[in-house]
């Protein structure tokens, strides 16, 4: 076998590697995501709509976010983005509901809209709310939420979770309730509003970037490992 041969074989193998690198990092920005996925019933905790820009020839200019109506939440603060005008609408539940306090709820946040900003291709944005107190009955919040392309398609991150379990085509980005002291809480949420935006806000950086780094790494292992194989390959051959 010609080194040429073997080269392109190194190459393809390499390649393999990067491709499978790839396709593990993508999934991480394939949908709307609410972060952190988790928070302890009952607290404080800072959410981030994570929006992925899924589109080559258009950027994402718009973007709506929807409050549950049956869970509603109290209290709700958004955090600035620079370059983006926010509005939060807030009116009239379809039906009251009675707090955990035993107050009646008639009114609440329905709707947060970010506009006049630009997600490009192959970028995403954050947006951030500070919400609580989360309700201690449910298991999860739901918050739909439609996407806006500048080239007038829209998408609506509204499908609920299939019964077989499998993810659907356009999932809503859900909130995961647990009691407290659960470990699959990963510590988010805080007893109060004042400590809320702080312990939420270091919880969902070091989650962020505790990913970023496994994927990496798990990048950089499969593409090393994808080399070894190449040039042990080529050893052989030549020998």
């Amino acid at each position: 076998m010609t080194m040429t041969t073997a080269a392109r074989r190194a190459a393809a193998v390499t390649a393999g590697a990067l491709a499978l690198t790839l396709g593990l990092a993508v999934p991480a920005l394939a949908h709307v995501t609410v972060n952190p996925g988790t928070a302890v019933k009952g607290s404080w905790t800072k959410l981030a709509f994570r929006v992925p820009n899924e589109r080559d020839n258009a950027s994402t200019t718009k973007v709506e976010v929807e409050f549950p109506t049956d869970n509603p939440l109290p209290f709700v603060s958004v955090r600035p983005v620079p370059g983006w005008d926010v509005k939060v609408t807030q009116g009239k539940l379809p039906a009251p509901v009675v707090s955990d306090a035993g107050d009646t709820i008639t009114e609440s946040v329905l709707k947060i809209t970010w506009t006049g900003g630009k997600i490009g291709p192959g970028q995403f944005q954050e947006f951030e709310a500070s919400v609580g107190p989360l309700p201690t009955k449910a298991d999860e919040l739901t918050f739909p939420t439609v996407q806006t392309y500048s080239n007038d398609e829209v998408v609506k991150w509204a499908d609920p979770a299939k019964p077989d379990g499998s993810e659907p085509d356009h999932p809503a980005p859900t909130l995961k309730l647990v009691a407290a002291g659960d470990d699959a809480a990963g510590g988010h949420g805080a007893a109060s509003p004042s400590a809320a935006p702080s312990v939420a806000a270091v919880s969902e950086g070091d989650s962020s970037d505790g990913t970023a780094r496994l994927i990496g790494a798990v990048g950089v292992v499969v593409g090393i490992a994808g080399t070894a194989v190449g040039v042990a390959g080529l050893r052989r051959r030549t020998q």
